[in-house]
């Protein structure tokens, strides 16, 4: 199963999100939901990165957790609230979709 926490701050924007281990939908390289998360998180991340100029932290670990956790060390910008909302809006959809035995969303106010 994938555990995502998608941290909030008191304003309920989106300021982080914290991702790890694996849907178990599929064998591995043929799981559409471990690559649809994947798709999902890591264009976030990169277009985040790539189009503002927002600060932020990044932690990865490719192994079998597949764990990825990013913040924002500031606040985010209009364009960065756009697309954490859009990346949000993905995984709740993988989730309505193929279930919570796959994936799990987790909100947390930080």
């Amino acid at each position: 199963m994938i555990k995502i926490t998608i941290y909030q701050n008191q304003n309920n924007e989106y300021v982080g999100i914290e991702s790890s281990g694996h849907a178990g939908f599929a064998r591995h390289g043929k799981d559409i939901v471990c690559s649809a998360v994947s798709v999902l998180v890591i264009n976030t991340i990169n277009g985040i990165e790539q189009y503002t100029e927002d600060a932020f932290s990044l932690e990865t670990k490719e192994n079998d957790s597949n764990f990825i956790k990013f913040h924002f060390t500031d606040e985010p910008s209009n364009d960065s609230k756009l697309l954490m909302n859009v990346m949000v809006l993905g995984l709740t959809e993988i989730q309505k979709q193929y279930g919570k035995t796959y994936i799990t969303l987790n909100y947390k106010e930080v």
